[in-house]
């Protein structure tokens, strides 16, 4: 296999400067792409995200430019863009490490985000587990206004933008953007009806940009390098660059800024530092604890949008968490199906009813007692799960079990008369 090695196009400054001082960032580049901006004006640097490619990496993976674009159309006294740095996802820590060695890209790409729709609120929303770093993202934020980057007439340039941090919770939920919402309001955390959509109606009912703590960071070293650099790398479906988050039974887990294209075994056997001891691979959850399940026999599919379509996944939140052959997949499914079950914030029947459900089977299947009537039945969940649920959570918490059915149907064999029906 081929030497494979990450790249710094958003990571550029991880360990170059002082995280926690804006001087450092400062002497280090930082700012300079909202200079640019502020100099240049918002259709300049609009249409070079657009050209950028890039896509939203908080897991939808929606176009950037016209999300923008979008909330820019949105017409209010007051408009509010907030990171969502909430990160509840099993596996996933990437933005942890943005928000811990590169907090003042994020609160540029934030300023930068909120001239280019002109919105003249900003919210941080930070998972509660996260509090160890709530006082050095509270902080930054001092700095940058003692320094005129944040708070009334930015730099001498006539736009206003206030800034704060809120705790979230500890919700896995509210990653979503309306539970997000009424978390911020006080209420318990719970998607609403759409429409309206958040970007028309969000936070106290008024136009609300929900966006990726990584997507603000690319946003930023788009600006300072042109976006004719973020496309050499990748693919021509999916531009640029991506962070990852490893861990399992993996050599070396941790945070990776890779290129689109790489394969899952370059990933895992390559910057990963092969399996932990020396074992043998069994399968990688790919995006997170709603993601799907591909067996190392696929291992040399490549980590891209398209090709993550094509088997039945996606990219999600960036998590690879990695299995050897000593882990049961019906066992991690049932870890999976807890999770879910926990999490579900109750509102809507086929996510809070169908996950009750889902743990009745698991149950039996960890006892050794289900039939093909469990498995049947299991489908039918599966089905109206992911076609009816009111939010994403509830729609893409079927995908690991779709996935592992799918790829696994020997796994599947304690339900009676299954091996006659499982798709290979």
């Amino acid at each position: 296999m081929k030497q494979v090695h990450e790249v710094h196009f958003i990571t550029e400054l991880f360990g170059k400067y002082d995280g926690s001082s804006l001087q450092s960032y400062l002497e280090a580049g930082g700012f300079k792409p909202l200079q640019q901006l502020l100099a240049g004006g918002s259709e300049k640097i609009l249409k070079e995200i657009d050209e950028s490619g890039l896509q939203g990496r908080g897991g939808a993976a929606y176009p950037t430019g016209r999300k923008l674009r979008q909330f820019l159309s949105e017409k209010a006294p007051r408009k509010f863009v907030v990171c969502n740095a909430d990160e509840g996802e099993p596996g996933t820590f990437k933005d942890r490490e943005l928000l811990r060695r590169n907090i003042y890209q994020v609160i540029e790409g934030m300023i930068i985000t909120a001239v280019c729709t002109q919105a003249g609120e900003g919210i941080i929303y930070v998972r509660e587990e996260y509090t160890n770093i709530h006082d050095h993202i509270e902080q930054a934020i001092e700095s940058c206004y003692q320094h005129n980057y944040l708070g009334k007439n930015i730099l001498g340039s006539g736009f206003s933008f206030e800034l704060r941090l809120f705790s979230g919770a500890g919700s896995y939920v509210c990653g979503e953007g309306f539970a997000m919402c009424e978390s911020m309001e006080g209420k318990s955390g719970r998607p609403r009806t759409k429409p309206p959509y958040v970007k028309q109606a969000g936070f106290l009912n008024l136009p609300t940009l929900v966006i990726n703590t990584e997507t603000l960071s690319a946003i930023v070293s788009i600006i300072r390098h042109g976006a004719h650099e973020f496309r050499k790398y990748g693919t021509a479906e999916s531009p640029g660059t991506k962070l990852i988050s490893v861990s399992g039974k993996v050599e070396r887990p941790g945070v990776y800024e890779i290129p689109f294209g790489l394969t899952i075994n370059e990933i895992v056997n390559g910057l990963a530092g092969g399996m932990k001891n020396g074992k043998k691979g069994n399968f990688v959850q790919i995006g997170g604890a709603s993601g799907g399940i591909l067996p190392a026999r696929l291992w040399d599919t490549k980590y891209t949008y398209e090709d993550f379509s094509r088997a039945g996944m996606s990219v999600g939140s960036g998590a690879i968490v990695v299995a050897d052959t000593e882990t049961k997949l019906l066992d991690y499914l049932k870890v999976v199906q807890d999770f879910f079950n926990h999490e579900s914030c109750g509102k809507c029947t086929p996510c809070r009813e169908g996950n009750r459900q889902l743990r009745i089977i698991f149950d039996k299947i960890a006892a050794g007692t289900a039939t093909a009537e469990d498995f049947y039945r299991m489908e039918i969940v599966l089905d109206v799960m992911g076609s009816t649920s009111l939010c994403g959570s509830g729609k893409t918490e079927v995908v690991p079990f779709n996935t592992a059915i799918k790829y696994f149907p020997e796994e599947f064999a304690v339900f009676a008369e299954f091996e006659k029906r499982a798709v290979i």
